[in-house]
């Protein structure tokens, strides 16, 4: 995830629905009747960080993109953004509430427990873990005719990602400490912004498989896959993505011996 270099400003105008759709997922987490602590992990440009001290938390953001925490501490002074790795991290204090939107399918499928162990060791006991991540058959379509552009050109399409089942992640969840209370997988077809939203998106999201690939093959490869990919995501001139979603609730567990 280090290796991808994000350009803070663009992501924040034209992919706001990243943390839009994130407002939900703070109505997840169950309310006490004293301020309660939490951790925004993965902030990125510290939105929904802002939403939830709003909300009545008290709220600290982390995240390791140099760029989107410097853009959060300028956007949002007064809350606490700091430059992390959420597989390697530690808090001051042990926090009531773990929270994360979009973020963990960016992390090495190997590196998840490391991850898991982290968030747990963070949380009080007894304390929330509520997040959103892409789930099994996140983006299909669009990696699938990425995957066959680059398999024509003999290219081998390096998936960067890590979309789990419901099945496989509960149980690295329990594994590291974790009762799952809520587990959710469903399609969320999103709307993206403007005539070239497919091509937008994928210049924003899917930059780990063209590393190796000069810019013009790069083109000619997304050019190629937004054209084959039209009569499915794009309806009367409007481009969708098509995300499926694994939302999760759960608590760290308080050991009764």
């Amino acid at each position: 995830m280090s290796n991808i270099t994000w350009d803070s400003n663009n992501y924040s105008k034209h992919f706001s629905f990243v943390a839009d759709y994130g407002s939900a997922l703070i109505d997840m987490i169950d309310r006490k009747n004293y301020r309660m602590s939490c951790l925004d992990l993965g902030c990125g440009s510290g939105k929904l960080t802002a939403e939830l001290r709003q909300d009545g938390f008290d709220v600290i953001g982390m995240d390791d993109s140099e760029s989107q925490i410097q853009k959060a501490k300028e956007d949002y002074k007064g809350i606490k953004f700091f430059k992390g790795d959420a597989c390697d991290f530690t808090v001051d204090e042990p926090v009531d509430v773990v929270f994360s939107n979009a973020v963990f399918h960016w992390i090495n499928k190997e590196r998840q427990p490391d991850m898991l162990r982290c968030v747990c060791r963070a949380l009080k006991p007894g304390g929330q873990f509520v997040f959103e991540m892409g789930g099994k058959g996140n983006n299909a379509l669009i990696h699938g005719s990425l995957r066959r552009a680059f398999e024509r050109r003999g290219l081998e399409y390096r998936f960067p990602f890590y979309f789990p089942t419901i099945g496989e992640y509960t149980s690295l969840m329990e594994k590291a400490g974790f009762l799952v209370r809520t587990a959710l997988l469903f399609d969320r077809k999103t709307k993206l912004d403007g005539a070239d939203g497919l091509y937008d998106w994928i210049k924003m999201f899917v930059k780990a498989p063209f590393q190796e690939i000069d810019a013009a093959e790069s083109e000619q490869i997304i050019r190629e896959s937004v054209e084959e990919l039209r009569p499915k995501l794009c309806e009367d001139g409007v481009w969708y993505a098509d995300y499926v979603r694994l939302r999760c609730k759960a608590e760290k567990e308080v050991m009764n011996h």
